[in-house]
Parts: structure tokens; sequence; C-alpha cells
């Protein structure tokens, strides 16, 4: 119902630790905490004591008031942080249970414990009765509920035991009910149940119980990882458990940084403040550099590419009304707007990508006729501006009469020797920075990583923010392979500064001189958005 408070619960600590290729550091978890603890999301599920050393040291910390998270903002809801663990084991007292004393010592106020509610995995995986596996839950849940805790169950497997046994897996959310539970999450957790089937299984639990807490935690083996958890929500569901970015487990799990804007925006609902949900294309993006994760660009609202144009009649179209092309205002969860420019480009995208560096600039400017040739000029040579925004706008102040380089390369000497093992490389370099030349020399693995090193080393001296830049990607892509080893090359590099990343490109038939080419556009473009000549990307900010 439209107005309605849905809570959410981020487990992308735990639950998105769990994915492959994720892995966050003790440091990383606090980091994360601090970053969040403020950010409108109303539970953080900090890990499982016990079942590793960094969650063991982190809810030490925790327990010990060792993390200094942020004062508690008035104007914002902090969140409560969460402990994840199972119930106690088949034929154990709760008292003597491992797993339930480690939560209750791990110095949350909310505990979320696990337990099953298929038969086949009480029969083949528990090895149990059916009604031991009751037992288990009611009693875990009751310990954990005296202990003080508030007190979250996540029935795993629902849908899957629900659609073979309706009347068993009720029986299992009763019992946690029994046992005190404050929170009810139905799990879809194999990721492969049909939407009609989630919210027929939400309604049905909400008729028979109705917990104060209603969740579902959906994963994404299916691909409906958040029609799933939209339709649990619009079902009765009144929290969504997910992962910033859809991490996770095999296809991950339902994707946070998608369902808060569809149920606040899209639906009507109430999930964060105004404010805070301007800050999730900076979460989103946040995480995956922290964890070192690949960063889809094309994800839905928060992505790189969720509102970025480049047919000329849809650049023309939406300059006129933003309604046309997008389906919201960027701003609203803190991403932009991009224009792409490139051989297809029209007046329109090449007109309001100068207007970056000339805000008055009209689309009948002779500039822009002369940008329109140059770019399509370059391109037919080789060049990919869409991929290499970064040498774009250079390429702009350049026609604009606006660039004025911070520093010059002179001279460079590159040799190499690949027999010689792991630093086979060696680069000279001279530079001139204003009236100040420098000769540098470097060792690298390659010939494109000692001149890379040559640069920074030369030029961190004079631009300290080199060193808070790094090169995060470099591809070489050959244009025509009949030409051989004579062939050209298109290399691209992506260099990010903060949450700020971009990329430059070099074309030449000679592959360390398209790199040079790219190396030294990355540079330009790291010193003029420090200092303020290209504007720096909006997500940039703390």
């Amino acid at each position: 119902m439209k107005g309605t408070k849905i809570s959410i619960y981020d487990t992308t600590m735990r639950d998105g630790a769990q994915g492959e290729g994720v892995n966050f550091t003790v440091k990383d978890k606090i980091l994360y905490l601090q970053m969040m603890y403020n950010s409108g999301i109303d539970y953080i599920e900090a890990g499982w004591p016990g079942s590793n050393p960094k969650d063991d040291e982190l809810f030490r910390m925790i327990a010990a008031k060792e993390i200094a998270l942020p004062a508690k903002d008035k104007a914002k809801r902090s969140a409560r942080i969460a402990a994840f663990g199972s119930t106690c084991k088949v034929n154990e007292s709760p008292e003597k249970s491992e797993i339930l004393s480690k939560l209750i010592a791990a110095g949350t106020d909310t505990v979320t414990i696990v337990g099953k509610a298929w038969k086949l995995h009480v029969t083949e995986v528990l090895r149990a009765s059916l009604e031991e596996n009751l037992r288990i839950i009611r009693d875990s849940v009751n310990f954990l509920v005296q202990a003080g805790k508030e007190v979250i169950f996540d029935a795993e497997h629902f849908f899957d035991g629900w659609l073979e046994d309706p009347d068993y897996a009720m029986r299992c959310v009763e019992a946690a009910m029994l046992g005190g539970a404050k929170g009810i999450t139905l799990c879809d957790t194999n990721g492969g149940t049909y939407s009609r089937d989630i919210s027929r299984g939400v309604e049905a639990v909400k008729k028979t119980f109705d917990p104060q807490i209603l969740g579902i935690h959906a994963h994404n083996d299916g691909g409906l990882a958040v029609a799933n958890s939209l339709a649990a929500v619009e079902a009765g569901a009144n929290q969504i458990q997910g992962c910033l970015n859809g991490m996770g487990e095999r296809c991950g799990n339902a994707n946070l940084s998608t369902l808060i804007p569809w149920l606040q925006l899209k639906l009507g609902y109430e999930v964060m403040e105004p404010e805070a949900l301007r800050n999730l294309t900076r979460f989103s993006r946040y995480v995956a550099e922290l964890v070192n994760y690949p960063f889809d660009s094309k994800q839905p609202f928060v992505g790189r590419s969720a509102f970025a144009h480049k047919a000329g009649m849809h650049v023309d179209a939406v300059l006129k009304d933003k309604r046309t092309f997008e389906h919201i205002d960027p701003s609203l969860v803190g991403n932009e707007r991009r224009i792409l420019v490139s051989d297809q480009s029209g007046k329109a995208n090449i007109c309001e990508r100068l207007r970056r560096f000339q805000p008055d600039l009209e689309k009948d400017d002779p500039l822009v006729e002369e940008a329109m040739r140059r770019i399509k000029e370059e391109e037919n040579q080789g060049y990919q501006f869409e991929t290499a925004e970064g040498s774009l706008d250079l390429l702009c102040l350049e026609i604009l009469g606006k660039f004025d380089p911070p520093f010059e390369l002179l001279d460079c000497h590159v040799w190499s020797d690949p027999l010689r093992g792991e630093l086979d490389s060696v680069a000279v370099i001279k530079v001139k920075v204003k009236d100040q030349c420098v000769h540098v020399a470097a060792e690298g693995d390659g010939p494109v990583n000692a001149l890379d090193k040559a640069l920074r080393n030369t030029l961190s001296a004079f631009f300290p923010v080199i060193e808070k830049s790094q090169l995060v990607d470099y591809k070489v892509r050959v244009l025509d392979g009949s030409q051989g080893t004579d062939a050209v090359v298109r290399v691209v590099v992506e260099t990010r500064h903060g949450l700020d990343s971009w990329g430059t490109i070099g074309i030449s038939s000679n592959i360390l001189r398209a790199s040079s080419k790219a190396l030294l556009d990355a540079l330009y473009v790291v010193i003029l958005k420090d200092q303020g000549v290209i504007p720096k990307s909006v997500v940039n900010h703390n």
C-alpha cells in the first residue's frame, strides 16, 4: 500500500560475501558499517560470529564498543546491527549450543537465525525428525529472546517447502512465532520460485500469523530476485533482505540498489529519506571498490550507463524534456546523465559535451561543427570515444582553445629484455613542468608498466593527486589483424580516483606509442580534474 514503511535489511557483508570473488577484510567491514550506519538502511547484517576468524574479531570489537560509529543523526535513521547464525544442533539444548552462545556474546541487539522449512532438508541434510526440527526452531528462538535479543527467523527454503508441503512449512513458521520471534523472513533460497508463488506464500503467512516483521529473502538464480521481492511486498511483506549490487552466492541476492528506488520512487512506499536515497549510487560504487569487485555499468538506477544517451535523436529529445528517455531524474539516486559521443552522434550530443567547458555554447556555433568533424575523423582512424571520455574531454578543451597541458613529455626511451626476468624493462623520460625539467628512470614488468611508473614517479612530486589515482584496466585491441605485427592497435586505459573513473585512448601501429598516448591522457585528466578544469563525477564525494 502506498505510503507503507518498508524496512531494508542489508546482508551485503554476510550473504553478499558468499558470492564468488567477494571478500571483506575486517577493516573493510568496519568501513562499510561506518558508511552505512546513517545511510537510511534499517538493519545491517555484519556476519556470522563463530564462522571464521574475521567475523570473530569484528564481533569482539562490536561487543567491546571499539568501532567508532557515526553519531546518531536525528534527521536520519540509524541502522540496527545484526548478527547471523543458525538454530542449535539436532538433539542439542539451546543452553549447550556454541552457536547460540556466540550470538548472545556478539554484542548486537538483533540476532537473525536460520532454520529449515523444507522437509527435504530436515530429513536428508539434518537427518532429523520433523518434530525435532520444530523443537530446535522454537527453543533456539526462545533462548535468544530470553537473553534479551530481538530475533528474526529466516525460514530457509520456505517457498520450496511450502509448495511441496504447505502444512509443514507453516508449522516451521509457527514454531518460530511460538518461540517469540519478532520477525519472520521467507527465503527463496534456491532462487527458482516464480513470482506468483512468492505472492501466494507471503499472503498465506500474513493471513495466518501476521508477524510484526514479515520479510522476503530472494536469490537470483532464476533472474527474478528483484521481481520476487517486489511481489512479496505487494502481497504484504514489510521487510526486504538483499545486497547492494546484487552480490551473493551463485547468481546473487536481491539487488538493493535496484529494489530501493523501485519501492520508493516507483511504487510510493516509504523506504528512506530522499537525502539518503541520493547517496545510493555512491554506496553501490563504494562497496564494489571496497572489495575490488567489478561494478556493473549497466546496473539499473546506479550504473554509469543507466542514464547514458548515444543516439542523436535521443539526446536531442532528452535535452528538451528529460521524460522522453529517462524514467526518473538520475539525481534522485545520486547518479548523473551522460551524453555519449561517437561517429553516430548528432550536434546535440557534441554541443552538450562541449557545454561542460563552455555553458553558453549554441548548437549552430562553428565550434560544434568543427568538433563533429574532428570526432568523426578520429573515430574513422580507430578512436572510440564512448569508452574514452577522458580523452574526449581533452579533445573538447583543445577544440575550444582551453587545453593548457600541465606538463610536457620532452623525451622518452624504453628498453626491454624479455629474457631478463620479472623486471624486464626500463623507461627513461624527460618531463617539463612549467620551467623545470626532470629526468627519471624506472624499471617495470614490461615496457608499458615501466613507462607508467616513470611518469607517475616524475609527476607525483609536482601533482600529488596522481598518487591517489590508479590504473585499473588496460586493454589492447588489434584493429586489422591482416596486417600482422604491423597492424594498428587501440589501447584503452581506465583510471580511477576515488569513485570517479574514466577511460583514455591511444591509436598507433606501435603499441608502445599507443599506450603512452593513453597513459599521458589519463594523467592529464587526473590533474585537470583536481584543478577543476574538467568536472568530476557527481558521485565522487564523501
